[in-house]
């Protein structure tokens, strides 16, 4: 399992592309940066495209700083940056999308 962590904003559609079609069975996708806008309502599309059964995440202070805390799709969770230190600690690798 695998942590992926995408820090691109989604107008960088074949980032985004790109990383959702790296994820296997079992593997995070955590937003971080400019990436959070990704968690947008907007995109959902993309995430319904998955195949496989993943952990979507959000970095909460990148929301809160972009102003999204209340504006991203619900299949987010939220975590703060002790959160991103467990799901790291937790996955057996961290892929970063940049």
């Amino acid at each position: 399992m695998a942590l992926h962590t995408l820090n691109q904003p989604p107008g960088n559609i074949e980032c985004l592309k790109r990383c959702l079609s790296a994820l296997s069975e079992g593997d995070a996708l955590l937003l971080i940066e400019d990436g959070v806008l990704a968690s947008l309502p907007a995109y959902a599309a993309h995430y319904d495209q998955i195949k496989v059964n993943i952990s979507l995440y959000a970095l909460q202070a990148d929301l809160a700083a972009r102003g999204l805390n209340d504006l991203k799709d619900n299949r987010f969770i939220v975590v703060d940056d002790g959160g991103f230190v467990d799901l790291a600690c937790e996955h057996d690798k961290v892929v970063s999308w940049y």
